[in-house]
This record gives C-alpha cells, sequence and structure tokens, in this order.
C-alpha cells in the first residue's frame, strides 16, 4: 500500500508538471523540489524546455537544484545539445545555480557568443559562476567581444557577468574603451564603471558614457 501510495504521489506531481493551468504547473514543480526523487530529474529538465511562463521555469530550476548533482548534470550537459534554444537556455540558467565546476568545460566560446540572447545570457551567468581560478582573464576577453551587443537588459547581464570576474576585467575593458564602435566603448566605460562602485545604477552609467562616447572621450582621460 506504501509503494502504490508514493507511485500516486509522483504519478500526480509529474501530471501537474504539464497541466494547462500555470498555477497547477507551479505547485507540482514546488512539490518535486520538496519532496526530491530521481524519477523527476529528467522530466523537470524536459519541461524546462517548453515551459512558457518565467515564474514556472524558476521553479522548475530550483527543484532540480534540489536534487542530487550527480543525477542533474549529466542530463543537463546532455540538454546543452539540444536544438531548442530555451532548452539551452535553461540547461546553462540550471548549472549556474547548481554552481558545480565540472560543468566549466561545457561553458564554451559558441554558448558565450551565441546569436540568441537568452542562451548568450545564461551563458555568461553561468560562465561568472564556474569559471576556474586563473582564467578569469580569458572568460573577460571572450566576454569582451560582446560589449555593445543588444538592448539595455542585455547590455546589463553582460556588464553583471564582467564585473562578478573582479579585476580580471580591467585590461580587456581598457582596450574596449578605444574600440571603433561606439556603443561597444559606451558599454565597455559603464561597466568600468559598474566595477568601480557596484551600486551605481547601470541606466545612469551606460547613458553617462554614452555622453562622454558622443563627445569623443574614452573616459580615461586625467587617470
Amino acid at each position: 500500500m506504501t509503494v502504490t501510495g508514493q507511485d500516486t504521489h509522483e504519478g500526480r506531481a509529474l501530471r501537474g508538471l504539464t497541466d494547462d493551468d500555470a498555477s497547477v504547473r507551479l505547485r507540482a514543480a514546488l512539490e518535486t523540489g520538496t519532496a526530491p526523487d530521481p524519477h523527476y530529474v529528467d522530466p523537470l529538465v524536459e519541461r524546462c524546455a517548453v515551459e512558457p511562463e518565467f515564474f514556472v521555469r524558476d521553479m522548475l530550476t530550483w527543484a532540480l537544484t534540489r536534487h542530487p548533482v550527480t543525477l542533474t548534470l549529466p542530463v543537463l550537459l546532455v540538454e546543452l545539445r539540444s536544438e531548442r534554444t530555451q532548452a539551452r537556455s535553461q540547461a546553462l540558467h540550471t548549472l549556474s545555480k547548481i554552481g558545480d565546476r565540472r560543468a566549466w568545460p561545457a561553458i564554451t566560446r559558441a554558448f558565450l557568443t551565441d546569436a540568441d540572447d537568452e542562451v548568450a545570457r545564461s551563458a555568461w551567468r553561468a560562465a561568472a559562476v564556474l569559471v576556474p581560478e586563473g582564467e578569469e582573464p580569458a572568460l573577460a576577453e571572450v566576454l569582451a567581444t560582446q560589449l555593445g551587443r543588444g538592448e539595455l537588459e542585455t547590455q546589463l547581464s553582460l556588464s553583471r557577468a564582467l564585473v562578478a570576474l573582479g579585476e580580471a576585467i580591467g585590461p580587456a575593458l581598457l582596450a574596449a574603451t578605444t574600440a571603433p564602435d561606439p556603443r561597444v566603448r559606451a558599454h565597455a566605460l559603464a561597466t568600468q564603471r559598474l566595477l568601480r562602485d557596484p551600486d551605481a545604477g547601470f541606466t545612469f552609467a551606460i547613458e553617462e558614457a554614452k555622453r562622454v562616447v558622443a563627445l569623443g572621450g574614452t573616459g580615461q582621460e586625467g587617470r
């Protein structure tokens, strides 16, 4: 009778992950994280690839972090090869939340420069968390190639990832302040500002940097 009860409990939770009602899916994700079970890992990862609601995806990720990394890591690494952009993005996002550095080799330059903003942003966050000690300057050089990319939200994500690397980003940012593209120069200056003053608002920093660039400056004068 106990086994049957467990099977029913598991089955109800798994069915809930695909319910039409987002609130039901949210509760099911919460349930799978509250009472982890190896049978939940594959369905949770599969649901991450197609779940349309951000708040449900966030709970799915949390549920996966509640399971042993020995179960989740291999599945997530396979998911990185999916043809679905959301599958790759969510797998990267979940790897950043798990924080196991064995995933570092999977965070390739291809992900860091992916044409899809959501995939790239997730890769930036994961890289900033998983980068091994001593490899920060090399990572900063790759991330710096993405400066000036996208809209404000995307640029903020990149700046945060760079700032998380600390002083190792100095040379890459300095080089970017003299790039031909004014968007790159402005983004580099704004990121420098955030590195010096983490409490500075990014919108203010980027607008200030744009004014400096428009006036023909590099932000390095007088230093």
